[in-house]
């Protein structure tokens, strides 16, 4: 574990497994050291992953289950909910703190570019918390993609009965954070896009995205789309450079919108997950968008800084 002078710090690990009988040998040890230390303990899994661990638990265990696919919603909205929570433990006086989670099945797909950049940035957002995390994944049905980048954003990884080692392919995050990541291109992007606009101002982005709307969104839905849509146009307007290009793609169950300026873009490599300490540089903004949108991805290449943005439904894979 990393410590401060305070003796404060994140111990971050993963933990594999392939069976209810492999999930149970990782996680209970965990859990029941985290009890008899009197630490706040919390788990984050699925109802019938949850059943299970809870069943395997004395009655008396005080864990507190919570659904993931509720915590997990987003990353920046995942980061700001932990620490909120760990923060209130140690307030009320916690020296110690366990979270064993897991990421929803969906995010092992379409979103895993921005769940990536979550499991790198936490090693740095979580790190003022007493926190002993265990990040669980089932290899029976993780990408080895994925599974390449579990192994490279965990410092550590938990083993049956109570085990652990260090991980040699652990990247600080950032190095992870500064890697291209390019998120998986929705099928309708192979479409022409229905604006594909030069613009100035936030007004006239917004104004072409809620021409260019085909999706049958509920309004808040879409009023968060445009809000974030004012956010990244005025970002690239500011502090990018010109011309900056709007593209929307349409349908039933989405909109996609893709804001692109001839910039480098931001230099924190935390931008979006955590609110920039410098707030006129637009990280304040960029972090508000990666809690209103369905999905959020950053991409830079030779052309410039490049934000999607997606409202709606994310297909699966």
């Amino acid at each position: 574990m990393r410590t401060d002078a305070h003796g404060r710090g994140y111990d971050h690990s993963a933990a594999y497994y392939a069976s209810d009988e492999d999930l149970l040998s990782v996680v209970v040890p965990f859990l029941l050291d985290g009890l008899e230390a009197g630490e706040p303990t919390v788990v984050s899994l699925t109802p019938e992953r949850s059943e299970l661990v809870r069943s395997a638990l004395p009655r008396s265990a005080g864990v507190v289950f919570t659904a993931n696919d509720d915590v997990y919603a987003r990353p920046a909205s995942a980061i700001r909910s932990y620490r909120e929570m760990m923060a209130g433990f140690v307030a009320d006086g916690a020296r110690g703190i366990r979270i064993a989670g897991e990421v929803p099945k969906a995010a092992l797909t379409t979103s895993w570019d921005w769940w990536a950049r979550y499991e790198s940035a936490v090693n740095h957002a979580y790190d003022d918390f007493p926190l002993r995390s265990m990040c669980l994944y089932d290899t029976r049905d993780t990408p080895r993609h994925v599974l390449d980048d579990v192994a490279r954003t965990h410092p550590f990884a938990l083993t049956a009965g109570g085990g652990r080692r260090t991980v040699g392919d652990y990247v600080p995050p950032p190095a992870f954070l500064a890697e291209p990541r390019p998120a998986a291109p929705l099928p309708i992007e192979s479409t022409p896009p229905l604006a594909d606009v030069v613009v100035r101002t936030s007004a006239e982005a917004r104004r072409a995205v809620a021409d260019a709307n085909r999706a049958r969104l509920p309004a808040a839905e879409f009023e968060d789309l445009l809000l974030s849509v004012s956010e990244v146009a005025t970002n690239a307007v500011r502090h990018g450079s010109p011309p900056v290009r709007l593209r929307v793609w349409a349908d039933r169950d989405r909109v996609v919108v893709e804001v692109h300026d001839t910039g480098a873009g931001p230099t924190d490599p935390f931008a979006g997950l955590l609110p920039a300490p410098d707030r006129d540089l637009g990280g304040l903004g960029l972090w508000l968008v990666h809690q209103l949108c369905a999905h959020v991805a950053l991409r830079r290449d030779e052309s410039g800084f490049a934000v999607r943005l997606v409202a709606g439904d994310l297909p699966r894979a």
